[in-house]
């Protein structure tokens, strides 16, 4: 079993765990609680907090960080999909659907978008309703339409 990394990142909407291994950003997601990271942090780790920091700022627009995607393979195929989602821009479940030309799996989809286990870096946030709102988001509504509305204003 390798080892894994974590590391903490203090941002405008709370703190933001990276986990990873293996040089790769296997998982990020929000928490609630301040950390404590008494640990060194390793360099691939850093480079993925200084890229959040860059965006937080406005100037990322795009991650190159190495991922790990862990899911099924159909997952798999809709996270890398959200990958092209550019900064700024939304789309729609089913549009997303329609781009990995299964254009009926609408709700399966919206499943895989739920089960995105790096937040921000693979933007679950930016796909919305098909009428606009704002739908699930697993750091909540607040977080998916403060980033939608960090992202628009530093086009």
């Amino acid at each position: 079993m390798s080892k894994t990394d974590h590391g903490y990142y203090n941002s405008e909407i709370g703190y933001i765990r990276i986990v990873g291994g293996n040089n790769k950003i296997f998982s990020i997601d929000f928490i609630e609680k301040k950390p404590t990271n008494n640990t060194e942090i390793p360099p691939y780790l850093k480079e993925c907090i200084e890229q959040l920091d860059d965006y937080f700022r406005g100037e990322q627009k795009v991650f190159s960080v190495k991922l790990k995607l862990q899911g099924t393979d159909f997952q798999k195929k809709v996270w890398n999909q959200l990958i092209r989602i550019r900064y700024g821009e939304t789309t729609s479940y089913k549009d997303l659907a329609s781009k990995i030309g299964n254009p009926n799996a609408t709700r399966a989809v919206g499943n895989a978008n739920g089960q995105n286990k790096l937040a921000i870096i693979v933007p679950c946030h930016r796909v919305i309703g098909s009428n606009g709102s704002l739908t699930g988001y697993a750091g909540g509504i607040w977080r998916k339409e403060w980033l939608l509305k960090h992202e628009a204003a530093n086009l």
